[in-house]
């Protein structure tokens, strides 16, 4: 069975919910998945004093364990239109493994978050995407199967590169249902991409 592991950072909890929806699609979809983010690398007194939320479940991955994913969904919030320093911090002790093309072939695929519906969440996805090309994988972007993504009835997140919630200035808009149902949906179509090339 494919094997997907769902990889994130969240600061606020946004990106966390949406992790768990990618995770849902996958299981949809066929596939084991693995739910994991990477380490914090705020202080901790810092992250407190800023309302970080702390106490999430999924544990804490490490670089050497990537090769053995057959896809890696990354999801990450926005920092001024790119992704934030704890996700590029962790993909930057990638070297070894993209020198041996360790991710060769494999499915990637990209998730955020933004503060505002214009706050970057496009170039976000590509800042993370940008990577997965390097890596020499194949990505599965967010079609529009996903029908959601074209509804004038509310303002919500997702596009073509991958799913995505608004977060709103403070923190105070959580994932409404068409978002995350944008990410069950990508979760899917990792899971059957990741099917397809690997049994």
């Amino acid at each position: 069975m494919a094997k997907v592991l769902v990889l994130y950072y969240s600061t606020y909890g946004h990106i966390e919910q949406m992790a768990t929806a990618m995770a849902e699609g996958v299981r949809a979809g066929g596939a084991e998945v693995v739910v994991k983010r990477v380490p914090e690398t705020v202080p901790e007194a810092i992250a407190r004093n800023a309302h970080f939320k702390l106490d999430q479940q999924a544990p804490i991955a490490t670089v050497d364990e990537l090769p053995d994913y057959d896809a890696i969904v990354i999801g990450a919030p926005t920092r001024y239109g790119r992704m934030p320093s704890q996700m590029a911090a962790f993909l930057d002790q990638t070297g070894g493994l993209w020198a041996r093309g360790a991710l060769h072939g494999k499915v990637g695929a990209a998730f955020t978050s933004t503060a505002t519906q214009h706050g970057g969440q496009e170039t976000t996805l590509f800042s993370i995407i940008t990577n997965l090309l390097h890596f020499g994988m194949v990505v599965v972007g967010l079609p529009y199967s996903f029908a959601g993504q074209m509804t004038l009835d509310e303002i919500t997140g997702a596009s073509p590169y991958g799913a995505s919630t608004i977060a709103g200035g403070q923190g105070q808009r959580q994932p409404s249902q068409n978002e995350l149902d944008g990410a069950r949906h990508q979760g899917q179509l990792v899971a059957a991409t990741a099917v397809k090339l690997f049994g």
